[in-house]
């Protein structure tokens, strides 16, 4: 649905928001003073939201962390609802003398002149995978941290640590074992009780996003990263909740700067000089492109004879950088295609569809085995009718047939009618 021009309003109101309290204020059409910049708590916000706003006004608040539960209750109060850009905000309106009322004058007055850069709402859903996906980068964080300090006790003590994964439980007893110093045994013990503690909530999210890969959300885009070189299915769920909706980047190249991968550029006078990425855009997104560039030219060949290429010419690093960029152009591409890349390895693709089927429960697949499930997610793409087997270090794992996979859907299509 089209928003309303902003020229058909009567009040223009611009939200500022801060940790514990919002500060309002808004003019009309004509620039005069409708609403006196005030200070409204946050826990008196709901009520005074309910009395005060109405379809006739159009409100902007600028894109803060808290701040879509504000727009959730905004929008279904007014006519449009803008969520403002910061940054942008800033250099179009940065003055000398700043204050908070100051600060939401000017908000509204360029509301009222339709100058403000906006920024996409992302809906509900996507709201939910990135907060899942940030809490799990901070978890992740705090195991890293732990790990390494107990890897420094190591070094700091010259000790040798012991065969096997260093910090799996069965090496628990060797840790309570070491001989240390009452401090350093404290610390140690508290850091092998951090592992033991974020280990089970990691494995939790995970399992949390498994389950949002078979929702009507994400299902039917899942396929189309995971056949990629380089991508599984947590890179996949954090690359789709990074994009949230493909089709609000009309060309592959406002993907790649959304995500801070495209080159920058220094022109001056005569002097013209490329520069390295922007590294402006989302940074989750940037990461897990990398990554994926990384893992890509050691599993593809194709993508391994590109980088060697292009290494060639620039050197490794930014020759990673530079097979990233084109990676998420292939995201953009079979993102918006609902289609295979035509680099795709039949055999290569159903081996990782049967990783991501086999941490499935029965019910994620909808009921299928996981030989049923990888051929429908085949069939989805649209390749591998041929392939009959996975085969992985000399064990050949049969896969459903196609038309095993059309007579349980046709089934089920008969049962769906009938209730």
């Amino acid at each position: 649905m089209t928003d309303p021009p902003l020229q058909s309003f009567s009040r223009y109101i611009a939200i500022d928001i801060h940790k514990h309290y919002l500060m309002l204020g808004g003019i009309d059409a004509h620039k005069r003073l409708v609403l006196t910049p005030r200070r409204v708590e946050l826990s008196r916000w709901p009520a005074w939201a309910q009395a005060n706003l109405s379809r006739s006004d159009a409100v902007v608040l600028e894109a803060t962390t808290n701040a879509w539960a504000i727009y959730d209750l905004v929008s279904a109060l007014v006519g449009r609802t803008v969520v403002a850009h910061p940054a942008k905000v800033k250099l179009i309106a940065d003055a000398r003398v700043k204050t908070d009322r100051l600060d939401v004058l000017t908000l509204a007055q360029l509301l009222r002149a339709d100058l403000l850069p906006e920024v996409w709402v992302p809906p509900t859903h996507v709201r939910d995978l990135r907060a899942l996906l940030s809490h799990r980068r901070r978890l992740v964080s705090l195991q890293t941290t732990a790990k390494n300090r107990l890897q420094s006790v190591l070094h700091r003590l010259n000790l040798s640590a012991p065969e096997g994964e260093l910090f799996a439980h069965k090496q628990r007893t060797w840790w309570k074992e070491l001989e240390l110093s009452a401090t350093e045994r404290l610390r140690v013990d508290h850091d092998i009780a951090t592992l033991d503690h974020i280990g089970p909530q990691i494995a939790a999210v995970d399992a949390e996003l498994r389950r949002l890969s078979t929702s009507t959300d994400w299902a039917e885009q899942v396929p189309y990263l995971i056949q990629l070189p380089g991508i599984a299915l947590l890179s996949a769920m954090t690359i789709l909740g990074a994009i949230g909706d493909i089709t609000r980047f009309e060309a592959a190249k406002k993907l790649v700067g959304y995500a801070g991968l495209g080159a920058g550029v220094h022109a001056s006078g005569k002097t013209h000089r490329d520069k390295g990425i922007t590294k402006q855009g989302r940074r989750d997104l940037r990461y897990v492109m990398m990554e994926a560039a990384r893992a890509a030219v050691q599993s593809h060949p194709y993508w391994k004879g590109e980088s060697a290429q292009l290494a060639t010419r620039i050197g490794e690093p930014k020759a990673i950088v530079a097979i990233a960029r084109k990676l998420l152009v292939v995201v953009w591409h079979v993102l918006m295609a609902n289609s295979a890349d035509r680099r795709s390895e039949a055999e290569q693709v159903a081996f990782k569809l049967m990783v991501w089927a086999w941490k499935l429960s029965d019910e994620q697949r909808g009921g299928m085995s996981s030989r049923q499930f990888i051929r429908a997610q085949l069939m989805q793409l649209g390749i591998g009718n041929e392939l009959t087997h996975i085969t992985r270090g000399g064990t050949r794992r049969p896969l459903a047939t196609v038309e095993e996979v059309l007579t349980l859907q046709a089934k089920r299509g008969e049962q769906s009618d009938t209730t």
